[in-house]
């Protein structure tokens, strides 16, 4: 299907089976190409298996070494990336569609509403944000393999499963605070598509949150989440829609672009990785 299409940059998205077989195909027809790394597969790994993460990025470091460049999402997770000796590394970054994604009228409330959006799984420490002693009406958006234990440990809490299109964007825009616990994720659109909505982000500071929030404009990290979410909830909603119209689909695609290789440029780094 590479060779019908005749394309003219290859770039692999992910290390799973099919970035797997086109990387493997690129390397036999000595096609350049680039590679983009998005997630914390080796301590996910360990999370599910207690496999090392030294392991993973072994499997890492094989797996990228033949890409031109590789793109990533922010400069915290390329110096991590780096100090487990990959190379090549880009930063990317990532963008929000600001016409969708975009603050509503919103329906007062006694109580503030603290709001949950992504995959309702281990490695998202969701705990985190439901046992907050914070007094708030806590939202969970989205659904995974932890939902039924969760739910029967927090059954105040609301569990709204999937959520799409305008609904979704309704209940960003409702939300007086978006918590993000995880301490693995690279980056979190969710933070962004909140911002976008004016609904400002309380999180660790960790990879992801310390490159996508911007402290006491557009959400609040702290390694107590508490205290993060107080100083989260009084931050004007203004600030953050004026940030996030700066990281919009335009800018993020043009970074990809500039970093793409032609696919008829012979290449060292692939010889070498054959």
């Amino acid at each position: 299907m590479i060779d019908e299409s005749a394309p003219n940059a290859l770039h692999f998205a992910t290390e799973g089976p099919l970035g797997f077989a086109a990387r493997r195909c690129a390397i036999r027809r000595g096609r350049p190409f680039t590679t983009s790394l998005h997630t914390k597969f080796p301590e996910y790994v360990r999370d599910r298996t207690g496999l090392p993460p030294a392991v993973g990025y072994r499997f890492l470091r094989w797996f990228h070494r033949p890409s031109e460049c590789v793109l990533v999402t922010t400069r915290h997770h390329r110096a991590e990336l780096e100090s487990w000796g990959l190379t090549n590394l880009v930063v990317w970054g990532r963008g929000v569609d600001t016409r969708r994604f975009r603050p509503l009228p919103r329906t007062p409330r006694s109580r503030p509403r603290l709001l949950y959006v992504g995959r309702v799984a281990a490695e998202k420490n969701l705990e985190a944000f439901l046992s907050l002693p914070t007094d708030a009406e806590k939202t969970v958006v989205g659904d995974g393999p932890s939902r039924a234990g969760l739910q029967r440990l927090y059954p105040h809490a609301r569990w709204l499963g999937y959520r799409f299109g305008d609904e979704l964007v309704r209940q960003y825009a409702e939300a007086d605070a978006l918590v993000f616990p995880s301490r693995t994720d690279t980056f979190g659109l969710v933070m962004l598509e909140a911002i976008a909505c004016g609904t400002p982000v309380a999180a660790y500071p960790v990879t992801g949150p310390i490159d996508v929030v911007e402290q006491g404009v557009t959400g609040a990290l702290d390694a107590d989440l508490g205290r993060a979410v107080e100083r989260a909830l009084s931050l004007p909603r203004q600030g953050c829609r004026e940030r996030a119209l700066e990281q919009d689909w335009r800018s993020v695609a043009l970074r990809l672009i500039a970093h793409l290789h032609p696919a008829d440029w012979r290449s060292s780094h692939v010889r070498r990785a054959a």
